[in-house]
């Protein structure tokens, strides 16, 4: 009954758009600038039922102002710590988000680390991660701690296999080629290296993944494996690393590829 719409913004931002077809009425997640959003809602006669934020940060936000300004009851949801503007229903752990007639309703999981109050929204199999798991990685580390990203990403590991993974940019390509300088034996990121590539050259979204898919290709989702510990141990020269000091290295490592 619900159908997801990527709408590309910014640079390599995606809005996702939740469709309601037989209520006429669309939530839409994270919408960095309005106007892609007004241009579909209109295109296809849809209704706002709601706004999804799942952290703070301008790409994720942008648009909120004008889309209240344009739909003016509408429901905009984030957690308060993140102090979001336009929020009118604050968010907290575990919280059930359901929508007038709609099969699904999201469920709230904190995952700070790039954020403190970062969220996601989950409605079996959609997942909506923001910034904090991406396709084969995951969002610097900016306000959390190692351990609280690291938890955060495991949480989300954690659901199952069939998950359907809607995050907030493209970066995948770029995530698995450093996926493959981590582990160069992994077939699966090698297979997924060709998939996504054929995917960009015809301009199609790499998105959404499953949280299986991530499973065998994203490092960071990998910590605990032994070609990863192999790995970072050997860049950083030093032995019996625990999880978490595995993670941080990894993600330092990213940041400077």
């Amino acid at each position: 009954m619900l159908k997801i719409i990527p709408l590309p913004a910014l640079k390599d931002n995606y809005i996702w758009v939740v469709v309601n077809d037989p209520l006429g009425q669309a939530v839409v997640v994270d919408p960095g600038e309005a106007s892609p959003v007004l241009d579909f809602l209109n295109q296809h006669s849809l209704k706002l039922a709601g706004i999804l934020a799942t952290h703070k940060h301008a790409d994720h936000t942008g648009g909120i102002r004008e889309l209240v300004d344009a739909c003016p009851r509408v429901a905009v949801y984030g957690h308060p710590a993140e102090n979001i503007p336009f929020v009118t229903h604050p968010v907290t752990q575990g919280e059930m988000i359901a929508f007038d007639q709609w099969p699904d309703a999201f469920s709230v999981i904190p995952v700070p680390g790039h954020t403190l109050g970062h969220v996601a929204f989950y409605a079996h199999p959609m997942l909506f991660s923001g910034d904090m798991l991406f396709g084969a990685g995951c969002g610097r580390q900016f306000e959390g701690t190692a351990e609280q990203m690291l938890s955060s990403l495991e949480q989300l590991a954690a659901l199952p296999p069939d998950t359907e993974v809607y995050c907030g940019h493209e970066y995948t390509l770029a995530n698995l080629q450093f996926a493959l300088h981590i582990e160069p034996a992994n077939e699966d990121i090698k297979q997924r290296i060709e998939q996504t590539e054929t995917l960009r050259r015809n301009h199609q979204p790499s998105l959404p993944s499953t949280m299986g898919l991530e499973k065998k290709t994203n490092p960071f989702l990998r910590c605990r494996q032994k070609s990863v510990i192999l790995r970072v141990e050997n860049e950083v020269g030093r032995k019996g690393m625990s999880t978490v000091e595995v993670f941080h290295a990894l993600r330092e490592w990213k940041n400077n590829f």
